[in-house]
């Protein structure tokens, strides 16, 4: 299992549209990148645990971890298309490598190659019929790796 340092650093260094990259967006990539692993593996990437709110899956353990880190991270409020405000997370100028296993880098590199083609629209709508989202009810934890066994069964 990758830090989270590690997973967010990996996908902002790869993600070529650095400035679709708001705290909801990583947040649901890492989401998308834990539920991609777990199906294929068995495991999720990060220690995250998901938890389905009116946001879909959502935790602020992504925007803490930037915020905590300002050596590594850059957090910048900008405006989005709408006027209201959002939170774009990058990198400072510094040197990091992270440590990504080459099977986590199969699951990110994965959800990085699918959510670079979707506006945001079509991406919200990519999370929300995940498995664990349609499966469970709002306001609980999502285990991950048990709902990979259970669509597993189904598919």
């Amino acid at each position: 299992m990758a830090e989270l340092k590690d997973i967010m650093v990996y996908i902002i260094q790869k993600y070529p549209l650095k400035m679709d990259l708001s705290n909801a967006k990583l947040t649901k990539m890492i989401y998308l990148a834990d539920w991609k692993h777990a199906i294929t593996y068995g495991s999720q990437i990060s220690a995250i645990r998901w938890y389905f709110d009116n946001y879909g899956p959502f935790v602020w353990d992504i925007k803490d971890e930037a915020l905590n880190d300002s050596e590594v991270f850059a957090v910048k409020e900008v405006l989005n298309a709408y006027g209201s405000p959002k939170v774009i997370i990058g990198m400072n100028q510094i040197k990091y490598d992270p440590i990504i296993s080459k099977e986590e880098a199969n699951s990110i590199d994965h959800v990085i190659e699918s959510a670079r083609k979707l506006n945001w629209d079509q991406f919200i709508r990519l999370v929300y019929s995940t498995y664990p989202i349609i499966s469970s009810e709002k306001y609980t934890y999502l285990d991950l790796p048990k709902k990979a066994e259970e669509y597993s069964i189904c598919t």
